[in-house]
């Protein structure tokens, strides 16, 4: 099973309670179950208004259970952000 880390940005990074945390998952639908699963509440809501990259590429509308993680590889979590 691949593994490498999560980042957390803005709202997730605060639902969260951490910046980053590691990850061992084939997709990134198992990569946020786990993620669900360490951080019930607030951070479930948070997931639910992301989007999210994947080794730098955006995942847009692909069903999270197609989109493959990598060995070493980098989850961005972004909620939507104010400003200009």
């Amino acid at each position: 099973m691949p593994a490498g880390t999560i980042r957390y940005w803005a709202a997730a990074k605060a639902a969260a309670g951490t910046a980053e945390e590691p990850y061992a998952a084939a997709t990134l639908a198992e990569a946020l179950d786990a993620a669900r699963a360490r951080h019930p509440g607030e951070l479930v809501q948070v997931l639910r208004r992301c989007s999210f990259l994947v080794d730098g590429d955006p995942v847009g509308t692909r069903e999270h259970e197609t989109v493959r993680l990598a060995e070493g590889g980098t989850v961005e979590v972004l909620p939507p952000f104010a400003g200009g």
